[in-house]
């Protein structure tokens, strides 16, 4: 390899790229062609990879992203703990478009993925009862300062690519969740799978379809030019937030997630 990282960065809707002068790297995987090109570049003197989800352009669509494929190639360039920035819709009141949440659960409603690495010939069965890192999460939340930032949160991830009905919303709600995304799954799991670290910062873009304003009112359906507009107004947010946590980031990891991986799969 011609360059490492020990940190990544995968890149949701609207933030495409972090560094101004990166090296690219394109590892190859047994599991295909991952989203886009690789860049590997200094935050701090930290390495760290950045991966954008959706492919530069944005032309990958949430059930389309090859998972696997990026989660490996980012292991192979050394990486062991991961941030992925993401869009969300809110499901409660109190949570307003430009707010961050660290994720701490998730509920998946997906279907088809492929999101196993143990689909054999080896097969085994991961824990994946706290999905996200807490030491990740802690770095992220000591580096919010003033910033709009919900230590905790549970997303309900959704196949996509469309958006909720006001019945499923309501239903979400209902439930108790907090917010709704499309591609938190499978890649979580998949790097608890290969034991690496992995934090959910979620970026409110929009109330999801029948859960916008006061309790009790209806709101305007989402729309994907509202979902980009704010994403556009909080990108540079996102980055500085993400400049703030890494060097936070603690040099070995204490949080047990790099040994709750399957040995199966354990770095030769």
């Amino acid at each position: 390899m011609t360059a490492a990282a020990e940190i990544a960065v995968i890149g949701g809707s609207g933030f495409y790229s972090l560094f101004d002068d990166p090296v690219q790297v394109t590892p190859p995987t047994p599991y295909g062609e991952v989203s886009g090109p690789i860049t590997v570049g200094q935050v701090e003197g930290r390495a760290v990879a950045f991966l954008p989800r959706h492919g530069p352009g944005h032309h990958l669509p949430p059930d389309r992203i090859n998972a696997r494929a990026n989660l490996w190639a980012l292991r192979e360039l050394g990486v062991r703990r991961v941030i992925g920035p993401c869009a969300v819709g809110s499901l409660r009141p109190d949570l307003v478009p430009g707010d961050f949440v660290i994720l701490d659960q998730l509920v998946d409603r997906t279907w088809g993925r492929p999101d196993t690495f143990l689909d054999g010939p080896q097969v085994g069965h991961v824990g994946f009862a706290d999905p996200y890192c807490p030491e990740l999460s802690g770095a992220i939340l000591a580096a919010a300062g003033d910033d709009r930032v919900r230590p905790s949160g549970t997303v309900v991830v959704i196949q996509g690519p469309r958006f909720s009905t006001r019945a499923e919303s309501r239903w979400f709600r209902a439930a108790g969740w907090d917010v709704v995304n499309m591609t938190q799954y499978p890649e979580a799991y998949l790097a608890r799978e290969l034991g690496l670290c992995y934090a959910g910062l979620a970026l409110v873009t929009d109330h999801d379809s029948g859960a916008e304003g006061a309790e009790g009112t209806v709101g305007d359906p989402v729309t994907m030019e509202r979902v980009m507009a704010v994403l556009a107004d909080n990108v540079a947010r996102t980055r500085n937030l993400l400049a703030r946590a890494i060097p936070r980031v603690p040099a070995e990891p204490g949080c047990g997630c790099q040994t709750g991986g399957s040995p199966l799969l354990a770095r030769r």
